[in-house]
């Protein structure tokens, strides 16, 4: 089997268990709610979805190191659509025409980019993430990246703007810092797990793995500020294309992933991730009220993961309590 497949599936499998993970803490959330009983976080179905949460999440950090960044990232879809999927079937929530047109399209973009992403990357070694922090183009974007992120700031917190895009483009410019520096991670580790050469003993991996928890906490810090301010229906859709475009580009930059490619399979990866991202808008759009439990990076997004679309339940005390849970991270504003 070709090493890039099993990142595939590992990747899926993590985005599939996390959509499991979002809807049985969703069902929990209800059932507590109702009966109006204990706290949500006493109940042993809740623990169980955090463990797949966990379980989800921990494959998507591995999946980077089998397969390039700009294959695994925009899989996040899949989470989308199996939380979609689960709702419906298991939650009773309404199926729509955009959910099922939402669905295909995703689906039609995923096989896409799994066709035509580049299916192999450069072996990551310490002695490769050392090259290209120096190299000239990755120099280049970083300053790009510093110089729009302090203009971004200066917007948000001095201009005191509050807009969606300068809050997603926050987290979009951390998440490709992440997902290079997860991949770097992922990647050093499997190469020593293999046995090639060891590579935990370099000083750049814990630079990389003290980079990867940083831009991890700040991306959970500016998405529970965006959930504050903005519904999840902007917020999901939005995020997932910031996030992937973020990732591919980090990928193409750093690792040299689209090195070799022709033109023709960069046009269908392009068209691919075009399908998947109106998907995920479909399966967003026209939801009264949306919530996310945790947003990943896994992103990733640990990169990778992936937002979750979340209907909720019309019953008001639901209502009351969701909106105390902005995204999945795991942190509560308020006391249930």
């Amino acid at each position: 089997m070709e090493v890039y497949i099993v990142g595939i599936c590992i990747a899926v499998c993590g985005n599939f268990l996390i959509s499991i993970s979002l809807n049985i803490q969703k069902y929990t959330h209800v059932r507590q709610s109702q009966r109006g009983t204990r706290p949500y976080y006493t109940s042993r179905l809740w623990w169980c979805g955090i463990l797949l949460m966990g379980v989800g999440e921990l494959g998507n950090f591995a999946a980077y190191g089998f397969a390039p960044a700009s294959l695994i990232a925009p899989l996040g879809c899949v989470s989308v659509i199996a939380s979609a999927v689960i709702s419906v079937v298991f939650l009773k929530e309404t199926l729509r025409a955009s959910d099922i047109l939402g669905g295909a399209l995703s689906l039609t973009g995923t096989f896409l980019l799994v066709t035509f992403a580049p299916h192999s990357s450069p072996h990551v070694t310490a002695n490769m993430v050392e090259r290209s922090l120096v190299s000239w183009q990755f120099l280049i974007y970083f300053m790009f990246e510093a110089i729009l992120f302090a203009v971004l700031m200066y917007l948000y917190k001095c201009r005191n703007i509050k807009h969606i895009i300068i809050m997603m483009l926050l987290v979009a410019l951390l998440a490709s810092l992440t997902v290079i520096s997860v991949k770097a991670v992922s990647g050093m580790i499997t190469e020593t797990v293999h046995g090639s050469h060891l590579q935990l003993t370099y000083p750049i991996f814990y630079i990389m793995f003290i980079i990867m928890v940083i831009s991890c906490a700040f991306q959970i810090k500016f998405l529970n500020q965006a959930m504050k301010m903005f519904d999840a229906t902007e917020i999901v859709p939005i995020n997932y294309v910031f996030f992937t475009a973020s990732a591919v580009v980090a990928g193409i930059l750093f690792y040299e992933e689209f090195y070799g490619l022709s033109l023709i399979y960069i046009i269908m990866f392009i068209t691919g991730c075009l399908l998947a991202f109106t998907g995920v808008f479909l399966i967003a759009r026209a939801r009264p009220s949306i919530k996310m439990d945790r947003v990943l990076i896994s992103m990733g997004q640990i990169p990778g993961k992936s937002c979750t679309v979340q209907p909720q339940s019309d019953d008001s005390k639901y209502g009351k309590l969701a909106s105390k849970f902005t995204c999945n991270s795991g942190i509560q504003q308020d006391e249930v």
